[in-house]
């Protein structure tokens, strides 16, 4: 396996128009269709990081801040912050765009995990690292081990005496 991939290699941008079958009664998105985007959107990110087909393992908070009406144009913006061995975390944050006025406004951002499987045999299979190149990717970069562990731990998938990067986190803020 060689080197990594830049962030900026992965980075992927969707754009979607609210449409009434979209919302919900109250002429909102409903927050199911926009998980579903936030889904595709992270997954292709995923997918172009590793070369490969990739599987949504874990989806963390998604607040609905802002409600999205019908017509308004939702732009879901999705990096890479860091890869594992076999699985990555892909930021994702969502906008809102109200035509005609044209005034882009945050309304949601989470954090997807996705794997990368193989074609043949559908296991996981191993990617390529990140290479982190801006303040805010290296930021986003260094806190992903933690959030990881957060995850792990959540799912029943670590001890929390195990969560290293975690407890050294919490031993700096002392």
């Amino acid at each position: 396996m060689s080197e990594g991939k830049k962030v900026s290699e992965s980075y992927t941008e969707f754009t979607q128009m609210v449409m009434p079958n979209d919302a919900n009664p109250l002429g909102n998105l409903m927050g199911g269709n926009l998980m579903r985007w936030m889904d595709i959107a992270g997954g292709i990110c995923a997918a172009k990081h590793a070369s490969n087909f990739v599987v949504t393992a874990s989806v963390d908070n998604v607040s609905f801040t802002k409600p999205i009406k019908v017509g308004d144009v939702v732009t879901i913006k999705a990096q890479i912050t860091r890869a594992f061995s076999t699985s990555m975390e892909i930021y994702i944050e969502v906008f809102k765009n109200s035509l005609p006025e044209n005034n882009l406004i945050a309304t949601n951002n989470a954090y997807f995990t996705f794997v990368s499987i193989d074609r043949e045999s559908y296991k996981p299979t191993k990617i390529k690292p990140v290479i982190p190149e801006s303040d805010k990717e290296i930021q986003r970069y260094e806190g992903a081990s933690r959030r990881r562990e957060l995850r792990l731990i959540l799912g029943g998938k670590m001890d929390p005496k195990d969560a290293i990067d975690l407890r050294q986190f919490f031993r700096e803020l002392d």
